[in-house]
């Protein structure tokens, strides 16, 4: 596969869960902190704090808002 063609099919599919995610913010904002709790472990909590901005910058690119009395 080209990689002209590789881009364009991450893009449709990145565009997709974006509209996912504005039209399930609360089911989208789950799914990142589970994400992000499942990769801590694995990690075993030694990059934390780099998760946890990434977990915040993908719910900022997906258009949802941090979850109050979210851990994350």
């Amino acid at each position: 596969m080209s990689l002209l063609r590789r881009i364009t099919v991450l893009a449709t599919a990145a565009e997709a869960a974006r509209r996912y995610a504005r039209k399930n913010p609360d089911k989208a904002a789950r799914l990142v902190d589970q994400a992000a709790q499942f990769v801590d472990k694995q990690t075993k909590g030694k990059y934390s704090g780099q998760i946890s901005g990434a977990a915040d910058k993908v719910k900022g690119v997906a258009g949802v808002q941090r979850r109050p009395g979210s851990s994350r």
